[in-house]
């Protein structure tokens, strides 16, 4: 018989809104993936390391220039020191880095604080692996923690902390006092801490991304998650890193081996000449999507819609209620994909318990028309709306 923590989940938020887009022929400003094919040199080196380079196993935990290349790639962009050797291991995305460090590092009966909202394969995951979560609530419009919500979630079972950062769905890039709070929590309870960082190349001036394994009493406690997928803008590659001291990153690779074992070598050789090549990319990249978010912010305004901040990620949130707008968010992106053809998120979807039911996430990462016309469309399903 299936299993229930599995049987019994629905369609992600993610794919159900994406496949109306698709059927619908509706905008997708939903799932967060660039209309821009990416950066040109990745991709011919992809395309090469097909042709003429070598398609057989690669090593499990990755090719070696990868691993070197990530080491060098936090150590300028980050400050982080890691030995490529032992602290870096290559995995078929950040999804499936996540669910190697919850195999290895979760017994049962072990308790998880995790903040939502949430990404949707952290519960689930977490639940396979025998751990029970600990839920912390973010509220909009700064979506931040303090000491007495840590308080409330750590006690004497808490085994690991899960924090996002900069944080999807809010666009948030946590400032270091919230980390320092997360610290101190962990060393206190002697738990470890899993950081999916893979927004950390996307962030806004005046914010910038701080890693929680830079904090005191984290380095040898803190699974450091990161993305070439999201870095690059070429979210179908799925090639994440995963960076933690050896001890624990010895556990994690055995659980590495036998969920995908490895990863396609083309595209770890790719990513490591892209680590070392694209100082032009990282520096433009962020720049560009400021600019997509601002004209999207701008467009939103001018139609009334009240458009709460967004420091990173791919995404803005739209605050319904105070657009003008009462119903809640799924309702209001089920009648927006239908009767005005433009996809969202309800943010209420990355909540387990007592959701924020008021908020729409869209996408940025479109081109100027694609944007455009979309404001255009969620303000025609704002009046329909209002009209019953």
């Amino acid at each position: 018989m299936p299993n229930p923590i599995f049987a019994n989940l629905p369609t992600t938020v993610f794919e159900e809104m994406s496949g109306l887009a698709r059927e619908l022929g509706a905008i997708n400003l939903g799932q967060g993936f660039p209309d821009d094919p990416g950066p040109a040199g990745l991709r011919v080196k992809a395309a090469e390391a097909v042709v003429d380079g070598y398609n057989q196993y690669p090593p499990m935990a990755g090719l070696p220039e990868l691993r070197e290349a990530v080491a060098r790639h936090y150590a300028g962009a980050q400050g982080l020191d890691l030995d490529w050797r032992t602290e870096v291991t290559i995995t078929s995305g950040a999804t499936e880095a996540l669910a190697a460090a919850f195999l290895a590092l979760i017994e049962p009966g072990d308790e998880v604080v995790v903040f939502q909202p949430a990404y949707d394969a952290y519960l689930p995951l977490i639940r396979r692996a025998g751990g029970t979560p600990k839920l912390v609530s973010l509220q909009p419009p700064h979506w931040r923690f303090d000491e007495a919500m840590l308080q409330a979630a750590f006690g004497p079972k808490t085994r690991m902390a899960v924090l996002n950062n900069p944080v999807n769905p809010a666009g948030v890039a946590l400032p270091e006092e919230d980390l320092a709070l997360l610290a101190r929590a962990c060393v206190a309870h002697g738990a470890v801490a899993v950081c999916d960082e893979v927004w950390e190349q996307v962030v806004f001036p005046p914010a910038r991304h701080h890693p929680l394994i830079a904090q005191p009493g984290m380095r040898g406690r803190t699974v450091k998650i990161g993305s070439a997928g999201k870095m690059f803008g070429l979210t179908g590659w799925k090639v994440g890193f995963l960076c933690a001291a050896p001890e624990l990153t010895h556990a994690l690779a055995r659980a590495h081996q036998f969920l995908t074992f490895t990863t396609p070598p083309n595209l770890q050789t790719a990513v490591a000449w892209g680590l070392d090549n694209s100082p032009g990319w990282f520096a433009e990249m962020p720049r560009t999507l400021e600019r997509s978010r601002d004209r999207l912010a701008a467009g939103l305004a001018r139609e009334g819609f009240a458009v709460l901040p967004s420091q990173g990620t791919y995404f803005l949130n739209i605050d319904l209620p105070a657009s003008g707008i009462d119903l809640p968010d799924r309702a209001f992106a089920l009648r927006a994909v239908h009767e005005a053809g433009v996809a969202g998120i309800p943010v209420s979807a990355f909540y387990e318990q007592d959701p924020v039911a008021g908020i729409l996430r869209l996408c940025f990462c479109k081109g100027d028309a694609v944007l455009d016309e979309g404001v255009l469309r969620l303000a025609r399903a704002r009046d329909l709306a209002r009209r019953g």
